[in-house]
């Protein structure tokens, strides 16, 4: 099969938010956009290229080699990795999961996907960010948050105590605030409780997308059953 090609792609939205938080409404309310096309979760594959980015960029070695202004020879344990570009590797890694992960359809413009396990790894969601910020197409961050005792009530947060609950959930909130502070003009909060219902508490969305309110889409997707569950539960034996 050819490689899906990526030049119409002019902008990437990223839904960063954690698990049980209504996030499928709001990705289900980007992928009736025209032109829209959000994948589900992908941080197990982005995660690892972020990391050997990130190595790369910090790399004590490969700094001591440049600091010494000659270039390594191939009888060296080290021979070329002075001469790695971080920027060049982060761009083909980028442009890599556009074209294999995210695989955009032929009338995508809007591109992105959904993760919500980045917050149990405090150390590498800003890398993270930081690499879709620098490398993907004008990125667009949303955070979507819900309460917390709705959360806590739902899926297999049951099963956890109501502390680790809230510190999970606060954590991953306080991740969200410090990245918005740092980058207001590419970032918009969402909290589920205000949009679930509310057709005008999504306009902030679509202005923040330049995209023109549509009532009437809205209204589609939120009379629209969420059946996202039902895949992962066993059919029930006759």
């Amino acid at each position: 099969m050819p490689e899906h090609r990526c030049g119409q792609v002019a902008k990437t939205v990223f839904i960063i938010t954690y698990g049980r938080s209504g996030s499928t409404l709001l990705q289900n309310m980007l992928n009736a956009l025209p032109g829209y096309c959000l994948r589900g979760e992908n941080a197990n594959l982005l995660a690892p290229l972020v990391r050997a980015w990130q190595d790369l960029r910090q790399s004590e070695q490969a700094a001591s080699m440049r600091a010494r202004g000659v270039p390594s020879g191939p009888h060296q344990p080290w021979f070329g990795y002075e001469a790695i570009e971080a920027d060049r590797f982060g761009q083909a890694l980028a442009d890599s999961v556009l074209r294999t992960v995210l695989r955009p359809e032929p009338d995508t413009q809007v591109l992105g996907f959904k993760e919500i396990r980045w917050h149990e790894d405090p150390a590498l969601f800003e890398p993270m960010l930081a690499f879709l910020q620098r490398y993907m197409p004008d990125a667009h961050f949303i955070f979507n948050t819900r309460d917390h005792a709705e959360v806590r009530n739902s899926g297999w947060w049951r099963n956890m105590g109501r502390a680790a609950v809230l510190e999970q959930l606060e954590s991953a909130e306080a991740l969200y605030s410090r990245w918005q502070a740092a980058h207001p003009h590419s970032c918009l909060a969402m909290h589920y409780n205000d949009y679930a219902k509310d057709p005008e508490a999504w306009r902030p969305l679509f202005a923040f997308l330049d995209e023109a309110f549509d009532p009437e889409l809205v209204e589609a997707v939120l009379g629209r059953k969420l059946l996202h569950m039902k895949w992962q539960k066993p059919a029930r034996k006759p």
